[in-house]
């Protein structure tokens, strides 16, 4: 049978994650790796987790934890989740959060929710490829969101009607953004809620990183602007997106949405036909361990990670020749370079492979137009000072060559 000319036309749409492909050179063990956006599993809390799924096998909560469940979410849960949200200046309560199976499949029902085929999502200039990812299957056109610009809403609405489209949301990802590793300042984040007001369209906040701030003054978040504004989550137009992948465990797939009720009851349409809830178990560990060492645990991330991501910066400074630029985070998991415009990073990542066995993950993919090709993106997260010495060292040599 020829399945191609059964699909159906978003297939075309729908591309192989780069970052996924390159995580199997994991498996090579010469190979320096800094492509996987992942947290170092040697940091994993597994001793917490194993104690949680014991007590909750051995005890009452047995055979609830083996059964269905609301597609909702746990509630205890939930409830400590309005908690940490209302800690950051966003009150809020258990209506106005949905759990979903990691912060990917939120930002799926979202682009379900909100996209039909030929609308406009404003998207950064790069930006997650996750995100492009969950939004493609829905077909949309992209425009280019900045605002840290003057760019004007009235600019926004013409394109999007010159392509016969309207602007549906602004996606975007404020703390330590994947790939660049840049945060949006107070400022431009209040200009993003006047874009949004102006056009009448919700804004998507990935705070997928929110935690891991290492140095800097927090900002605080979009939707806690919003809310500072309207004084009721239910009358906001953000919906933040929220995950214990990069703090807790990414195996568990355990992440939330916040945001106005009646959204939330939309993506719980959504989670009932998709796959009725997360798993109850999961959800029931992450809320033991969560509730026991969160904050501990997230403290020794981050200086772990700040250690990584100072010795990175140092190692760049030493080894990249002139030419070659580099954002500096203040949290998060990422640096993100731009070589020289003739450069493609795709070309020397095969050549690095090749010759320096060392791995990153080209720009372009995080590019809805496809531009980019003279930059990348190095993850510090899961490498050692001896990794990351000898992987810039060797890339160092590599772009002088």
């Amino acid at each position: 049978m020829n399945w191609e000319q059964v699909f159906a036309t978003r297939m075309t749409r729908m591309k192989a994650s780069e970052i996924r492909e390159l995580l199997k050179l994991l498996e090579q063990p010469d190979i320096i790796s800094f492509a996987g956006g992942i947290p170092d599993p040697k940091l994993f809390p597994a001793k917490a987790f194993e104690e949680a799924f014991s007590t909750i096998l051995s005890g009452d909560k047995a055979q609830a934890a083996l059964q269905y469940s609301v597609s909702e979410g746990y509630l205890p849960l939930r409830s400590w989740i309005a908690g940490q949200m209302a800690a950051l200046g966003m009150p809020c309560n258990e209506d106005n959060i949905l759990i979903t199976s990691g912060s990917q499949q939120a930002l799926d029902y979202l682009g379900k929710l909100l996209l039909s085929p030929g609308d406009t999502a404003l998207v950064g200039w790069p930006t997650y490829l996750g995100a492009l990812g969950a939004f493609n299957a829905y077909e949309p056109r992209y425009d280019q969101l900045s605002p840290d610009t003057n760019r004007t809403p009235q600019s926004y609405a013409d394109a999007a009607a010159k392509a016969d489209s309207e602007v549906k949301f602004a996606y975007t990802s404020a703390d330590f953004a994947n790939p660049t590793g840049r945060t949006l300042d107070r400022t431009a984040r209040g200009k993003l809620l006047d874009l949004a007001e102006t056009l009448d369209i919700p804004v998507i906040e990935d705070a997928a990183y929110q935690s891991l701030r290492y140095d800097g003054e927090a900002v605080p978040p979009i939707l806690a602007l919003e809310i500072g504004q309207t004084g009721d989550i239910n009358a906001a137009r953000t919906l933040y997106c929220g995950s214990f992948s990069k703090t807790l465990s990414p195996g568990l797939r355990v992440g939330w949405v916040c945001g106005a009720a009646p959204v939330i009851r939309r993506l719980v349409l959504m989670k009932q036909a998709a796959d009725l809830h997360s798993s109850t178990i999961n959800q029931m560990a992450i809320a033991e361990v969560a509730s026991r060492m969160f904050e501990s645990h997230v403290a020794n991330l981050r200086d772990v990670y700040k250690s990584r991501r100072d010795y990175m910066l140092d190692a760049l400074k030493r080894h990249m020749p002139d030419g070659v630029e580099w954002t500096r985070p203040e949290g998060g998991m990422f640096v993100w370079l731009t070589l020289p415009e003739q450069l493609d990073a795709a070309d020397l990542l095969a050549k690095s492979l090749e010759t320096q066995r060392v791995a990153f993950v080209p720009g372009r993919a995080f590019f809805a137009d496809g531009s980019g090709g003279n930059t990348l993106r190095l993850s510090f997260s899961c490498a050692d000072q001896a990794q990351i010495e000898e992987g810039i060292t060797r890339l160092g040599r590599l772009l002088r060559e």
